[in-house]
């Protein structure tokens, strides 16, 4: 499927539900923005609320190859961009000194070492690359979780669509790739970043479309118990907790109680089961005792009216 086929925020949606991805009125709107003004799209919100696999879902959509950049703490340019192959390079001087009866860096010049053979592409400078069926679509996941000198880099990349290698020069992407940044905003991105893209705030869905996301990815669960399911979650992002469990730990944990073959929750289950919702000692001693069957007749009843 063509950018230019997605023509209409509707159609948009429709490509979005297609790959199972239940996407909010505001959500397609700036998708469908990032898509037909060719501007990078930024996410931000908690953990698990579905910022990544809004990037799987318009790659797999529009057939393009999803290129993923996953930030981390130290996170530099050399392992964004590309890398080189020292070793080859080492084994190339090796064979070139056997072959010649040279010693040292005489046998191969610094230009012949310095050539795409022995270049090793990392997520940056293959997205700047021609890709089939398209340009891809460019996921750099969790940048909050990079250093700031980290983003000022990424400026040039974002503004201008390519990255520079000093010993190869500068190389610019024949096609912008769909660019999709996300952030769970554990610090503030700078605004200089900011501005470059369309920003979005995905939040925890509500009641009714969080239960269509669960009945989209685990069709197979029970009515009363995907109800049940999203009753208790939503019911327990209320609560004081370390760690709110997100639309991830939703499908997981209906995955998980099917395969036990539950058809209904009860305080046992939802005890044996806390591990796949809740991530942190501290939150699952929370609902000990008889808080999990408290809040399971609170939910039910709420279900009931």
């Amino acid at each position: 499927m063509a950018v230019q086929a997605i023509a209409t925020i509707d159609g948009v949606e429709a490509m979005l539900a297609g790959q199972g991805y239940v996407s909010s009125r505001a959500l397609s709107t700036v998708v469908f923005l990032a898509l037909k003004l060719g501007r990078p799209l930024f996410l931000e919100g908690e953990a698990g609320v579905g910022k990544t696999e809004i990037a799987k879902a318009v790659a797999a959509a529009l057939g393009r190859r999803l290129i993923r950049l996953q930030c981390y703490e130290g996170l530099d340019a050399g392992s964004a961009v590309a890398e080189w192959n020292f070793a080859a390079q080492m084994i190339a001087i090796r064979a070139a000194e056997a072959g010649s009866g040279l010693s040292g860096g005489h046998a191969i010049g610094k230009a012949g070492l310095f050539t795409e053979e022995f270049l090793i592409e990392r997520p940056l400078l293959a997205a700047m690359r021609p890709q089939p069926g398209g340009a891809p679509v460019l996921l750099i996941d969790e940048l909050d979780r990079a250093d700031e000198p980290f983003e000022a880099f990424l400026l040039e990349a974002l503004s201008d669509f390519q990255v520079t290698i000093p010993e190869l020069g500068t190389i610019k992407a024949p096609e912008p790739p769909i660019v999709i940044l996300t952030s769970n905003r554990t610090r503030e991105v700078h605004d200089a970043l900011k501005r470059r893209c369309l920003y979005h705030w995905v939040d925890y869905p509500a009641f009714e479309r969080e239960l269509e996301i669960l009945r989209a990815r685990v069709p197979e669960a029970p009515a009363q118990l995907s109800a049940e399911v999203v009753g208790f979650i939503q019911r327990l992002r209320g609560e004081d907790l370390f760690k709110r469990p997100g639309v991830a730990e939703t499908i997981d944990w209906a995955r998980c109680l099917l395969a036990l073959d539950v058809i209904a929750l009860s305080p046992d289950v939802i005890a044996d089961t806390l591990g796949a919702i809740l991530k942190y000692q501290d939150d699952i001693q929370r609902l000990s005792g008889h808080e999990a069957s408290r809040m399971l007749d609170e939910v039910r009843k709420g279900l009931a009216l």
